[in-house]
C-alpha cells in the first residue's frame, strides 16, 4: 500500500496476455453474425407455393388435397382448419358429388396459392381456383389418384 490506502496500479503487461488478438475477435464476431443470421433464416416465414391436383370435401369440415406429391390435409372437422377460401368448382359438371347427396359433398380438380405446415398440412390458402376435371384427367401424375365413388352406398 502507498501512504494515501490506495495499491498503486498493476502493471499493463499483466492484463496485455489476457486479451485475445485482433484476429480472434473479428473471427468471433463473424460466427456471432452468421449465427445470427441462420436463425433469422429459419424465422423467416415459410413461402408460399402453388399445388394442383383433386380437391377434396367428403363430409362438412373435412378436405384434402391430393397432388402428385401427397395428400394435404386442409381440414379436419372439429380440429385443423387452414386459413383462407376453399376452391369453387367452374361449372356444376366439374364438381363430382357423392351419389345421394344433396348437400353437394364430393371433390373437383383445383389449384392452391398455399402455405404448407408440418405433417403435410395446408396452414393457410392464399387463393384457390377450381379447375375443369378435364385438367386434372389429363395429368399422368393425377389420373391415378383421382377419388373413385362409384363404391358409395
Amino acid at each position: 500500500m502507498t501512504h494515501n490506502g490506495r495499491r498503486p496500479p498493476l502493471p499493463r503487461m499483466l492484463f496485455a496476455s489476457l486479451r485475445p488478438p485482433r484476429l480472434l475477435c473479428a473471427r468471433m464476431a463473424l460466427a456471432i453474425a452468421a449465427l445470427a443470421l441462420a436463425g433469422l433464416a429459419a424465422a423467416a416465414a415459410p413461402k408460399p407455393e402453388t399445388r394442383c391436383g383433386w380437391f377434396i370435401n367428403p363430409t362438412p369440415g373435412n378436405a384434402w388435397l391430393i397432388d402428385p406429391d401427397a395428400q394435404w390435409t386442409v381440414g379436419l372437422q372439429g380440429g385443423h382448419q387452414a386459413e383462407g377460401p376453399w376452391p369453387e368448382p367452374p361449372s356444376q359438371r366439374d364438381w363430382v358429388k357423392h351419389e345421394g347427396d344433396p348437400r353437394g359433398y364430393g371433390y373437383g380438380c383445383a389449384c392452391l396459392k398455399v402455405v404448407t405446415g408440418p405433417d403435410h398440412s395446408i396452414a393457410r390458402i392464399l387463393s384457390a381456383k377450381g379447375k375443369p376435371l378435364a385438367q386434372c384427367r389429363r395429368d399422368r401424375t393425377l389420373t391415378a389418384l383421382e377419388p373413385d365413388y362409384s363404391s358409395d352406398p
